[in-house]
């Protein structure tokens, strides 16, 4: 019987894993928790999808009940929530557990203000600027659209009718909402900055696949400030950083 693998796979590179996973033959149970994510996945042959959102419990649950082997934890690198979850979850159901962390971005720029919250990033960029444009994603889009209602706010959120309708909820205006699925290029962030007349820049180091690398150049060519959210500070059991790591682990662990 093929190795069982419950991979949470809410990222493109989650998904690209869980690909390379079904071509090694091990029986993936990918988790998202979006009809969005679901999609993309679908187009993985023989993949089994969870579409539903699960706490500490419900997934120690699945992972006992499902006999599964293997936890591999690739959600985003903000999920703190979700990978403590996982790493709980994993321990209980006596699972191992793998964490694929995508590689940070190295910026060579002096004008980086690394924050470590989400309201640390509001009092930031009120400070550098009144225009501050917001590339973090609309998970805590309200603690920005909250704090910052004296400033001018633009958001560049997924075009979604869920996402859409959460910056309606929040009081935005359709001129302050960019709504387009990236990878972005450096110039198109350069136009989209200067179309919004950007003071300050507010992101997340999520990596060149997560489009930092390109939202950090344009800020450069433009010299903006960036206000930049730092990663949340885990301790991940059996942490891998690339998909040839994870195999490693995998191979490695199932020997044990």
């Amino acid at each position: 019987m093929n190795t069982k693998i419950f991979l949470i796979a809410g990222t493109q590179d989650g998904r690209k894993l869980a690909e390379l996973l079904l071509k090694k033959f091990f029986d993936v149970t990918a988790s998202v928790v979006s009809d969005y994510g679901r999609k993309l996945l679908e187009t993985c042959a023989g993949i089994k999808i969870n579409d539903k959102p699960l706490d500490e419990d419900e997934l120690e649950k699945i992972l006992r009940e499902g006999d599964f082997k293997f936890l591999i934890d690739a959600s985003h690198p903000y999920a703190k929530n979700i990978s403590a979850n996982a790493i709980a979850a994993a321990q209980a159901a006596n699972v191992f557990y793998i964490r694929y962390e995508r590689a940070e971005s190295i910026f060579d720029y002096d004008k980086i203000f690394q924050v470590e919250s989400y309201e640390a990033a509001v009092a930031k960029a009120a400070e550098l600027g009144k225009n501050i444009y917001l590339t973090t994603g609309s998970r805590n889009l309200k603690i920005f659209a909250d704090r910052l209602r004296d400033c001018n706010l633009t958001v560049r959120i997924l075009p979604t009718a869920e996402v859409l309708t959460q910056c309606e909820t929040l009081g935005l205006l359709p001129k302050q909402i960019v709504a387009m699925q990236g990878p972005f290029s450096t110039e198109l962030n350069v136009e989209l900055f200067k179309h919004a007349d950007a003071e300050v820049i507010v992101t997340k180091n999520s990596g060149q696949i997560g489009g930092a690398d390109t939202k950090l150049k344009a800020a450069k060519i433009l010299n903006l400030p960036v206000v930049m959210i730092e990663r949340p500070k885990i301790f991940y059991p059996n942490l891998a950083k690339t998909f040839d790591d994870v195999l490693n682990a995998v191979i490695t662990l199932q020997g044990e």
